[in-house]
């Protein structure tokens, strides 16, 4: 058995939308990750939209790490305004950066949007043994990261995580 054979293809998951405008019901981007997500076999075992505060985001972040969850993807608070937390809180948290991910969604986003693909902060890490991913709250952010990126590795990571704790 090889180690393509040990990836794990169904992983508990957990969406979480930062966001002082959106509701459960108008929150388009966490329902395009959720989608994804079911359509790949993953399981979404909680979804939930907060306002755009250090506290609760730090607090959902808890909730995930500290849950059977193995990925959480964080949609929203990745821009340049004073109201923008979520990467800074999830800076702050992280046992471990994963740059490759914010630097592959800010070239492929420089591919369809050109120079402004900069501006995003868009970033992965790894705490204690959750990948947390936080992108962009723009569905098509969103649909670029979660489907080019998040859903062909995240198998592949969490296989390296646990042959690291093994």
């Amino acid at each position: 058995m090889g180690h393509e054979d040990l990836i794990k293809e169904q992983l508990s998951c957990r969406v979480l939308t930062v966001s002082s405008s959106r509701t459960r019901e108008s929150d388009e981007s966490g329902r395009v990750i959720r989608n994804l997500l079911k359509e790949k076999g993953h399981r979404v075992e909680n979804s939930k939209v907060i306002p755009d505060e250090t506290e609760e985001i730090e607090r959902e972040i808890d909730k995930a790490v500290n849950s059977n969850s193995r990925a959480l993807i964080i949609t929203g608070g990745t821009g340049l305004s004073i109201r923008d937390h979520s990467v800074d809180v999830l800076k702050r948290m992280e046992d471990k950066e994963i740059p490759g991910f914010g630097e592959a969604f800010r070239r492929m986003s420089f591919e369809n949007i050109g120079p402004r693909a900069i501006l995003s902060r868009a970033r992965a890490s790894l705490i204690r043994d959750t990948l947390v991913f936080s992108l962009p709250g723009s569905p098509a952010a969103v649909k670029l990261g979660t489907r080019e990126l998040i859903l062909p590795t995240i198998g592949h990571a969490t296989y390296e995580i646990d042959k690291e704790a093994e």
